[in-house]
């Protein structure tokens, strides 16, 4: 009888089939479909501009000293009041309500004062501290200058750069979080608005009674997702601008209220914007083998073809780069960053538990948007396509969640059918010996016995036969038939090889053979007498690291 006659029967579902498909590489966004859990887009953080916009040009800032504070001369010597008043505001609201005054010192890191200080402080809606530190900023300074036509000295107001105070108001808001919003001391006071769109939504989530579980910066999960995605869209420019009339009201203002009321009023811009992709893994811990995997195969994003593709835009030899793509690793956690023009993609696996796509857009001129805050819907639009097509042109050569998934249930013990089943272990050698041993007898229609499997497998293992007892085989038939490895044939005590089972089984027994075995002894001296390619690698990186090793300890 031919040797694939029979194949098909009650107990086995057929012959493997081609699929030629699944040799193709497939995109990210496809593999993502069977694995996500849930799927958040959501407005990250936001830096704003808080400026005066009259008096960002000098002539503006000039016509406000001459005519609103009716001063002679141009010169910024009539704000000096306001800035000697301003300064003594925020001392005195800091001492009034008992709010801790931080000197950042040069080189802090300001996120993680403001982690501690909350921890410290718990505060619902209110400021939980002050920080204070010295940074460069466009300021108006005032220089002397002659006519040409007298010779007469006059004084004149231009724009400079200056190293002043800047005052970090880092406040807790019942609708929005933590978020900081800093002044800079020195006229025209210009102000940054910090903020984060996933603690607003955790704030709403909260305040709407709807569970959920945090990740830093994120959502791990929801009991209604469609209510968070909803929460999510719903941040507006009109919620962002609310916020900061609320605080202004609330904070010493470097401007009195005879100002305001002329029109001399903080404006939002954008600055800079982080648009977020949070896609939450069925099977966490294997999601780092799929990124790792993406990063491998898509090295080449950053170019011009693929950028046009992901921002849908014309890239010619004129557009402005660089165009790149960089892997970052931070200790042991690798990112994958994507540049075009002044915007980045950054892509990672976060907390081990879902894939995180960003885009950040620092600069809106770059798609041909202006700053203002009513911009806000379009840079949205913009930065959460940019997140989906990077995993639409994405591809990966195979699903790395299953197959790690299925690798990590052949090496450990699992409970199937409320039965507890040893590992199938790579490097066992009687878990080689059964690979191997079934694969003799993957062309017989009839399958194979215990006993049959029992000769062949005490022959590989050096063993009489008598002393394989048939009890011990039955432990081994349990486990691979537990495992999916093998199937029983109906009506009978016969087996034969699953579908899953002849590929684990060629896989296993090749792989440990030609490859663990052979290449780690190529490695080794004791193993590779004669010299190789693979050991002389080897030995010349021990003997970098050695010397590195070495040069450091004399430094030392």
């Amino acid at each position: 009888m031919n040797g694939t006659t029979g194949r098909r029967s009650p107990g086995r579902k057929g012959t493997p089939q081609a699929e030629p498909k699944s040799k193709l590489p497939q995109s990210v966004a496809d593999v993502l479909q069977k694995h996500v859990t849930l799927e958040v887009e959501c407005v990250d953080r936001m830096y704003l501009n808080a400026i005066v916009p009259r008096l960002q040009i000098t002539e503006g800032a000039v016509s406000y000293i001459r005519h609103q504070k009716k001063a002679q001369v141009a010169s910024t010597n009539a704000v000096e009041p306001m800035t000697r008043a301003f300064v003594q505001n925020i001392e005195r609201f800091v001492a009034e309500h008992g709010i801790p005054m931080v000197q950042f010192l040069k080189g802090q890191r300001k996120e993680d004062v403001a982690i501690q200080m909350r921890t410290r402080h718990t505060v619902t809606d209110g400021v939980v501290f002050v920080g204070k530190a010295q940074e460069k900023c466009t300021v108006y300074r005032t220089e002397k200058r002659h006519s040409p036509k007298t010779g007469r000295a006059y004084a004149w107001i231009v724009k400079s750069t200056a190293l002043v105070n800047h005052y970090y108001f880092y406040c807790v808001d019942e609708n929005f979080g933590p978020f900081f919003l800093k002044f800079c001391s020195y006229f025209p006071y210009n102000a940054k608005l910090c903020l984060n769109g996933h603690e607003y939504a955790k704030c709403q989530l909260e305040r709407a009674g709807i569970a959920y579980q945090a990740l830093d910066n994120g959502i791990r999960s929801c009991v209604q997702p469609k209510r968070l995605q909803q929460i999510c869209d719903s941040l507006s420019a009109a919620k962002i601008d609310t916020l900061l009339r609320k605080w202004l009201a609330r904070l010493p203002h470097p401007y009195p209220a005879v100002d305001r009321a002329v029109g001399y009023r903080y404006q939002l811009s954008i600055w800079q914007i982080e648009l977020s992709l949070t896609q939450v893994l069925d099977r966490p811990v294997s999601g780092r083998v799929l990124f790792e995997d993406v990063i491998r195969e898509n090295l080449d994003l950053g170019r011009p073809k693929q950028m046009q593709l992901i921002f849908d835009r014309s890239v010619t030899k004129s557009t402005p780069g660089p165009f790149r793509t960089r892997v970052i690793t931070d200790g042991v956690i690798p990112s994958l960053h994507i540049d075009y023009k002044g915007t980045r993609i950054k892509q990672y696996h976060k907390e081990g538990q879902a894939l995180r796509t960003e885009t950040t857009i620092n600069n809106t001129h770059d798609f041909y948007i202006g700053k203002s805050l009513c911009n806000l819907p379009a840079l949205r639009k913009i930065g959460f396509q940019a997140n989906r097509r990077v995993l639409e042109v994405e591809t990966i050569t195979h699903d790395a969640l299953v197959a790690e998934e299925t690798l990590q249930q052949l090496q450990r013990p699992r409970i199937v059918e409320g039965q507890r089943v040893a590992a199938l272990r790579l490097a066992d050698p009687t878990v080689q010996a059964l690979w191997r041993a079934m694969l003799l007898f993957e062309l017989l229609p009839a399958g194979f016995s215990n006993r049959q499997l029992r000769t062949h497998l005490a022959q590989l293992l050096g063993l009489p036969v008598e002393q394989f007892t048939q009890g011990r085989m039955s432990y081994h038939l349990r486990r691979l038939r537990l495992h999916g490895i093998v199937q029983r044939i109906p009506k009978t005590h016969r087996y034969r090889l699953s579908d899953f089972g002849l590929r684990a089984a060629m896989f296993c027994s090749r792989a440990w053979a030609r490859i663990f075995r052979r290449g780690l002894g190529m490695t080794l001296p004791a193993a590779s007498p004669v010299p190789n390619p693979i050991l002389r690698s080897f030995n010349n990186l021990t003997a970098q690291i050695n010397a590195w090793v070495d040069h450091a300890k004399l430094a030392a």
